[in-house]
Formats: structure tokens, sequence, C-alpha cells
């Protein structure tokens, strides 16, 4: 026999001498600590002040709260489970252990760790509990939700359970479990090591077959098995629910085998597992391991045999050979789901017979779309919005602006605006310095906006508001409205604003001529936006924050002043409701007087029954998102989607505004019952306001998604899958391989709507493995909230469908641009506008479903390839089957394409000559060759005796070329001297020239048909 080492007492036979301490050393320490506080403090209390500043400072003590309670619980429930079990296991280790060779070997390991045993067993528990402090944590959202969910009202098919269950209460109890069979886990290991280690386990032969395990470590060991098989047996009992929300190859939710075999099974093997459970209690009294032993061999045969062999046999060869009949009630249930998960129950759906043949006047009934045919591309122009009302160079715009709707002179029109934001990269390097960059340049200035429909002079965008001071319709609407633009995406830095009154304004607001201070306009912030930092401890805290000690020092920051930060509206929404997904594209409207940014805002979650899980990030994914750079953060997964709350931040005063747009949505009841003052009733929305309420992008790039599949709603089609469709890429795109074609905003009057309305579109081609790119489907949402105050417009929100007939072939998008780029009149007219230093940019592809059938409509803009370089339109792309049109206006290129006259005067009608139609080419999939291509003029200009089939056509094309390249030249070198005049002069030379290769060029090809 051998004793169980005990702790050894140091030697020298007196008291150690107790260290002199340091003064220097405990100096340093004091400051240290006090640095580290400093620096906590300096995080904590300004995000405090930040919230509190905004009205919202019960949302951070709630998350804060409740992630400190979590974390403590987390924290206590392992380390004090951990340090139990590790001193359970040391204070009943045997006095005599038997002298065996193993315990020889395990006498050196004691001797070993028994002077780093109590620093072992604390710092072991205090490691794992705190990350299991921080695991628990992160659930705060879970937690929350299910001491607050609300009833869905609804039941899943399966168990006949409200869906709240499977929302709100099954996700924390699947955390619950699994965090604690993880505490068990790791309190079993410690108990089992320290038993081993002293003497209360042993693993090898036994003398005279004594027990292995000493009655307290039989006892501990025993009672800690049995916990955690409990736990198991409530996890496979979770997991019966959780088969609802499975991902499958076909379709998502408990399949056949599922239903029949796997549940079943689950809950077979939860009782196995409390059998087992019991058989461990039972070992603690008999002490005899062979049956817990033979009930975990149990176990694992049975999660073997019945809960992996028998699904497996059922999926295999009673499923599979039927899958069909036997699946079909099953996919019946995730059609339905999805479609109710995703709000797409309630699609308007018509079968719409579309021509492909253009008739002279076949838009008449269709003159009020027609007109409103938005020409300005909001992705192309902004060059254009920079170069003509960018005023200075410490503003700037959006390389991606907004499409939005304003009522001019009493009509509703389509409208491309822009924030004038701050950019204070557009300064030098020798006006960058503290003062400037924090207290002088603290703001943009103004809105800008022009007719979507139209153009001004030169192809130029046709402004309606703009200037600094701010002045047009917008203005005048609002009858003048706060410009000063505090708040927006590009403005990432700080700034400190404010100042008593009767001090001399130093925050500049904009230059004038007929100004003193050399021309310079300044003001004061007068508002309400930030957390002051007008007393010292604040001045110290904020210091700190940014690492800026001119915090402390700098005369303009005073009593009265102000710090700005967190200026993003997308940043300022998400940290005011962190338990919301917002949309990726945040845009600017006047309302009220006010600049405001309106923010779309999404409830989800993954845990809806039986409904298709979709990854938010591939949904949203396309040339948009992808010109805007990296999207905002998103969930990974969701089945389960609501637009229920509209949000809005002041650009002025930063002041955030979140607004109930679906009160029923129980996700969102749920967070409003956590934070009961943090969302306003829809009530509370002006009328102005929600005339700019729109329909969110990303919700609709998410239902479109689902709809390439679930327009199909019967389960025997929908798992042949022969109907489903894709959403086509954008044909503009020179990215390889292309994105996806975005949804376009634009107002226009579907079949069977009784006005026309601004709506949100798409289209869609053929699923599959083809490159074959004819239309199936054309999607619009009704995006008109209206203009009442706290109403909604009855039709906003409306989805209608258009499903093409599957024996008619109308051309897609990517046909389209095909057609477009292969013609050979349009390819040799556009040669001629890229000559020289200028380029070709194509907008975008807009369809509308006018005229009886698919009308396609693309501007053309062109833009110097050097130098000053902003896209101004030049021309416009039109077609309808395989007519093809393409003109300096949309009204004359609509006349082209319908034999001269198209019924309607579009809205840039009369701006420029007439031109002949253009010819759609011949041999393009879709199209029947015919013996004259359809769209050519009836009666070609006769040739002139001995031209020899020329025409003047060529001589007139030469010296039309000659003249734009001499043009070039002189505005080069007019360029290169400053002399502005004369290079205004030799563009309007190129300009003309241009014109008349272009008029030539047509010439000469009707003279040669």
């Amino acid at each position: 026999m051998s004793f169980a080492a005990a702790p050894r007492r140091p030697s020298g036979g007196g008291a150690p001498r107790a260290r002199r301490r340091s003064p220097l050393g405990v100096a340093v320490v004091a400051v240290a600590v006090v640095v580290a506080a400093l620096l906590l403090l300096a995080q904590f209390w300004t995000e405090v002040m930040w919230f509190d500043q905004l009205g919202f400072s019960r949302v951070i003590w709630t998350e804060w709260g409740t992630r400190g309670a979590l974390f403590a619980a987390g924290f206590l429930i392992m380390a004090g489970t951990v340090f139990w079990s590790f001193t359970a296991a040391y204070r009943s280790r045997p006095i005599y252990a038997p002298s065996t060779p193993e315990q020889a070997t395990l006498d050196q390991y004691r001797e070993a760790v028994e002077p780093l045993r109590r620093v072992v067993m604390i710092a072991a528990p205090v490691l794992v509990g705190f990350f299991a402090g921080l695991a628990a944590s992160a659930q705060w959202r879970t937690v929350l939700l299910a001491f607050n969910g609300e009833s869905f009202g609804e039941t899943d098919p399966e168990f006949n359970m409200d869906l709240g269950f499977f929302v709100f209460t099954l996700p924390m109890l699947r955390f619950s479990v699994g965090f604690l069979i993880s505490v068990v886990v790791i309190a079993g290991i410690a108990g089992l090591i320290t038993h081993y280690l002293y003497g209360g386990l042993r693993v090898g032969p036994s003398a005279a077959g004594g027990p292995r395990t000493t009655p307290s470590a039989r006892i501990h060991l025993a009672v800690v098995g049995s916990v955690g098989l409990l736990l198991i047996a409530a996890n496979y009992w979770l997991d019966r629910y959780s088969l609802l929300t499975n991902t499958g190859d076909r379709f998502d939710g408990a399949s056949y085998a599922d239903v029949n075999a796997v549940i079943p099974s689950k809950g077979i093997l939860a009782v196995v597992a409390i059998f087992v459970a019991v058989l461990f209690i039972v070992t603690a009294f008999r002490g005899d391991w062979r049956l817990p032993a033979i009930g975990v061999g149990l176990m694992v045969v049975s999660a073997i045999a019945i809960g992996g062999i028998y699904p497996a046999v059922v999926q295999r060869f009673q499923v599979n050979p039927n899958a069909q009949e036997l699946e079909s009630e099953f996919i019946q249930r995730n059609i339905d789901a999805t479609l109710s998960a995703f709000g797409i129950d309630d699609v308007e759906k018509e079968q719409y017979d579309a021509t492909t043949e253009a008739e002279e006047g076949a838009l008449r009934e269709d003159a009020e779309t027609a007109a409103s045919i938005r020409l300005l591309d909001p992705q192309i122009v902004s060059p254009s919005f920079r170069q003509l009302q960018q005023n200075k160079q410490y503003y700037n715009f959006d390389d991606s602006l907004s499409v939005d709707r304003y009522e001019i002179d009493g009509e509703s029109r389509d409208t491309v605006i822009a924030v004038r934001e701050l950019n204070l990269d557009g300064l030098g390097q020798d006006q960058r310095n503290w003062v400037n960059d924090h207290t002088v340049y603290t703001h943009g200035y103004g809105v800008v906006a022009a007719f979507g429909e139209q153009t001004g002079p030169d192809g130029r965008p046709a402004f309606f508001e703009g200037g600094i001071p701010s002045e047009g319709a917008i203005s005048e609407l609002e009858d003048g409205y706060e410009p000063r633009i505090y708040f927006s995406p590009s403005t990432e830095t700080y700034s400190i604003v404010g100042a008593p009154e009767g001090t001399e304004a130093w925050e500049l607001d904009y230059q004038a001529d007929d100004q003193e201070n050399g021309g310079q306009v300044n003001t004061t912030f007068t508002g309400d936006a930030g957390p002051s930092v007008g007393s010292f401890g604040s001045k110290l805290l904020f210091a700190l924050k940014f690492g800026e000690e001119q915090l402390l020092f700098s005369d303009r920051v005073t009593s009265e002043s102000q710090i700005l930060y967190d200026r993003d509206p997308q940043e300022r929404v998400s940290k005011v409701a962190p338990w919301l997904t917002l949309d990726n594209k945040v845009y600017p409207a006047v309302v009220d007087g006010r600049v405001k940014w309106i923010v779309d805002a999404y409830t989800t979650t993954d845990a809806y029954p039986y409904s298709a899980s979709t990854p938010l990030d591939e949904a949203v994914a396309d040339t948009l998102t992808q010109q805007q750079g990296a999207p905002i953060e998103l969930p990974e997964e969701v089945n389960y989607i609501r637009n229920s709350v509209k949000a809005t931040v002041d650009a002025y005063d930063g002041s955030v505004d979140l607004y109930a747009w679906d009160a029923e949505d129980p996700i969102l009841k749920a967070w409003t019952n956590v934070f009961p003052a943090s969302v306003q009733p829809m009530e509370e929305i002006s009328g102005d306001l929600m005339s700019h309420v729109r329909y969110p992008e990303d919700l609709f790039k998410v239902q479109r998604t689902l709809l390439s599949e679930y327009h199909v709603s019967d389960s025997s089609e929908f798992f042949s899958g022969q109907d489903f469709w894709n959403n086509p890429a954008d044909p503009t795109s020179d990215v390889e391989p292309a994105p996806l074609q975005p949804p376009y905003y634009l107002t226009l009057q579907m079949p069977g709507q009784e006005d026309p309305a601004f709506s949100l579109t798409s289209t869609f081609i053929p699923g599959g493995n083809t490159d074959r790119e004819v239309l199936t489907g054309f999607l619009a949402a009704d995006a008109d909230a209206g203009s009442k105050d706290g109403e909604r417009a009855e039709g906003y929100g409306k989805l209608r469908l258009l499903e093409l007939p599957r024996d008619t072939t109308v051309p897609g998008p990517g046909q389209v641009q095909n057609n477009f780029d292969s013609n050979p009149t349009i390819s040799e007219q556009l040669n001629v506008l890229e000559l020289g230093s200028s380029t070709v940019r194509r907008g975008n592809q807009l369809t509308l479903p006018i005229g009886g059938g698919l009308l396609y409509v693309q501007p053309v803009y062109i833009q110097s390839t050097g130098g000053t370089q902003f896209p101004l339109l030049r021309k416009v792309l039109v077609a309808f089957g395989d007519n093809i049109g393409f003109a300096d206006t949309l009204d004359e290129a609509l006349d082209q394409v319908f034999e001269g006259d198209s019924g309607v005067e579009a809205s840039d009608a009369g701006t420029a000559e007439d031109e002949a139609p253009i010819a759609p080419p011949t041999g393009e999939p879709g199209t029947e060759p015919t013996g004259e291509p359809s769209g050519q003029p009836s009666a070609p200009a006769t040739e002139e005796p001995g031209s020899g089939g020329g025409g003047g056509g060529s001589t007139e094309l030469d010296a039309a070329l000659q003249e734009a390249a001499t043009a070039m030249e002189e505005a080069t070198a007019a360029q290169q001297e400053g002399d502005w005049a004369a290079y205004g002069e030799a563009q309007d030379r190129l300009q003309q020239a241009l014109e008349d290769a272009i008029a030539a060029e047509q010439a000469q090809g009707g003279s040669a048909g």
C-alpha cells in the first residue's frame, strides 16, 4: 500500500520573511490600474452618453444588463460545477491507495502536480467559466425573445403547436440543453482525471478482483453520467421539433422519412437514454458498472440502428422509388409555409399573352406609363451630378444615387436625388489639420434632384433642385428646408459643433462672392445632435476614446459644444435597434422641411417550420450591391422576413425614429415587449414622409428569389421542377460572371391595374442548366405608400406576377442586349460616338409590360476617356419583340419601333430631329427569318445615276469625321493652354461634327438598302 500524496511543508524551520514591496512598483501598478479604468470608462460611459442623447438609453442598459446576467449565470454554472467536481473528487480521495505499478507511476505525477493543485483547481474553472459566460452572453437576443415571445396564431402541420414555440421558445431550449451538456461533460472530465490521479479510479488490473472505484468516486461519476444522459434524452426529444426546420436537398422541412422514421426514432432514443440514466443511478448504490456499460452499448447500437440505419432504409427503399407520391404532402407543407413566411402568399398572378409584333399606335392605351419611362440611370449619372452640382471639392455625391418621386406642379414625377455630403478627402493636404477636419468642415449642404424621365441640354440631367444656397421646386414645395447635412453615409469622422450665443461662427456653410470674410458664409449648429463635451470630464473621456488631446486644449471646444460621431444613418439605426436586420440601401428625402434618411428594417428568423431557408447575402447580391461594396452584416440564413419597421435619421440633428410598419408581426411584438418605448406606431408617420416611403429593395430581391421556384404552388409540379425560373444576369455588366440584374424603380401601370403607380420591378428567365434566355415572367411590387398621415395606401406592397405562355418566345434581357450590340447600324453609330477620347456607357435596361407585350428601354451615355469625365445621355435604345429603335430621344426611338407612330408622346418629344428607323438583326434567337427585315423604311432612298451605289453619304461622312478630329485636337490644345472659351467653342464644333457624322452614316445606310 502507498499513501496518497499530501502537501509538503516548506523546509527551513521558520516562516518565510515577508518581501518588502517597492514604492515605485506600487505607484506604477496604481497608475496602470487608473489608466486602464479610464480607458474602459471612456468606451463605456461615452456609449451611455450617446444612447442617452438619442433617447434610447433603455436599449443599451437592457442589452448590457441581459448580457451581464447571462455571463454571470454561464460563468457561475460552468465554473461552479467544474470546481465542485474537482473538489468533490479530491476530498473523497482514498487515504491508502493500492500499491501497484500503476499507482507508483501516478505518485510521480501527484508529486509534480501537488504544488500547483490549488491554482489549477481554481484557475481551470475560472477559465472555462469565462468562455462559457461569453457564449451565454451572446445569446441575449434568444433569451429576451423567449421570455417576451408572442403567439403567431398559426400552428405547425406536424405537432399542431403554435409557431411561436419554434421561433421563440425552442431556440432557447436548444441552447440551454446544449450548454448544460457542455457543463456536465467538462465537469465529468475534471472529476474523472482527479479520481484517477488520486487513486479513486483504477484502470489497470485490480488486486484479488477488488473494485476499480471507491464508493465516493462511483457515486460521483454515476451521478454526473446520469445527469448527462438525461440531458441527452432532452436533446433527442428537442431534435424532433427541430426537424421541421431542416434543410433538405429538394425542399426544406421534415420529409416523409423524417416524419415516419426519424421523429419516432428520436423518441425511442430519448426513452433509451432515460433508461440508461436510471442504470447509472442504480450503479451509484449497487456498485456494479456492468449495467450502465451494457446500457451505453445499447444506446450506441440504438443510435446506429434506429437513428441511422432505419431512416436510411425507409428513404432508399420506400421513399426514393415513390418519392413524388410520398413526398407530395410534405412538399405542399413547404410551399404553403414558404409563401406565408416570405409574404408571397397573396401574389396576384396573371397569364400575359405577350405579343412580339410591333404595331402602329400600340402604346396609345399606355400613354401615362410611356410618358414616365425613366431615362436617367442612378448608377451612372453620379459623375454628372458631381461635375455639375458638387460646387466645392469638400462635397461629394454617392456613387449610387436614389430614385424617389416628388409632386411637381401637381404631378408626381420620378426623381433621381442625391445629397451633397461632406468629403474631407477632397481637401488639399495643406488644408488638413485638426481644426479644419473637426470644427470647420463639419457638414454637407443640400440635396440635388433631377427629373428621371427627362434630360437637359446636351444630355445632362434636368435638375429641378440644386445649387448653394438650395433653390428649386423642392425648396418651393417645402417652403424652404434645412439644407445642412451633419449625418450621412460617407461622413466617417467626428465633428465638434455648437458654441455659446454671440460667439463668431466658424463652421463653414458655403462660399459666396457677395459676402465678407473672403466670401465665406459660416454657421453655428443649434440642434441637439450629440453628447456634450462642455465639462472637463467629458472632454477627457472623448479625448481618450478618439485619441485626440486637442479635445482638451482647443478653445473651440466650449461649454456649449457637442461631439457628433457614428454619423452613418444605418449605423445609428443598427445601434439603437440591434434586433433589426437593415436594408442595404438608405435613401434621402426632403420631409416636412428636413432632409431625412429613410432606412428599411426587417425582423427575421431561421426557425419558421417548413419554410425554405435562404442565404440572405446571396439573395440580395446584384450589380448594385457590387457597386456599393461590402454589404452590411446580414444573417446567414433566414426562412421568415417582414419589413416590420421603417426608420428615419434626421440629416441635421441625427435623431432616429422607428415606426411600426407591420404591427401584426409577432417578432416585432416580442421586441416591443422588450423595448416598449423604442418603436412608434405607424399613425405617427406624417403624410409628407409617407409619400416618400417605398417598397424595400432587399425584401423584393428575397421575394423574387423565392418566386423563381415558389410561383409553382402544386406539389407534383414543384417536385418535377420543370417550370422553375431564374433571375437574369445584368446584361450591362462587364464583370464575369455577371451579377444578377437589380430590380428597378419606375412608374408603370400593370395589366389590370387602374392607374400607374410607382413600382419596383424584375424579370424571370428559364431555370435549369441552359443558356437560352427568353422571358418567362415579370414581377412588380406597388411601391407607393400614399400620402395620408399615418395611413398606408391600400395597394402598397401588392405583388403582381405576369406569367408568359410557355409556347411563346419573348426575348429576355440577355437576348435584347445581344440584339442591341449586334445590330450593324447601332454598332456603327456607337463606334462613331466612341471616336477620339470618348466612350459609350450603357444604362440600365428597363422592362415594361405595355403595348400588349414587353418593351425594353435602355439609355446610352457618352463619356470622355480622359480629363474631366462625366456621362451625358446621347441616345436611347428601345426594343419590342425583335424590333429595335435607336435615336436621340425616347420618343423617336419608340416611333421607329412601332412603324413610325407609337401612339404616345414621350416626355422628351421634340428635342431632336427625326431619324430613320433601325433594322433589327436577323437570325438571332427567338426571331424568324423573313424576306425583308421588319422596321426598315418602306421606300428606301433611290440612288443618283453614276453614284456607284454610294450616294453622297460617304463624302459627307468623311468630311464630318475630319471636322470632328480637327475639333478634338483644338479642344485638347485649348484645354492645355487654359483657354476655356476656345475649349467650349471646340466642344460645340465637335458635337455638331458628331451629329453630322451620324446623319451621314444613316443616309449612307439608307441609300445602300
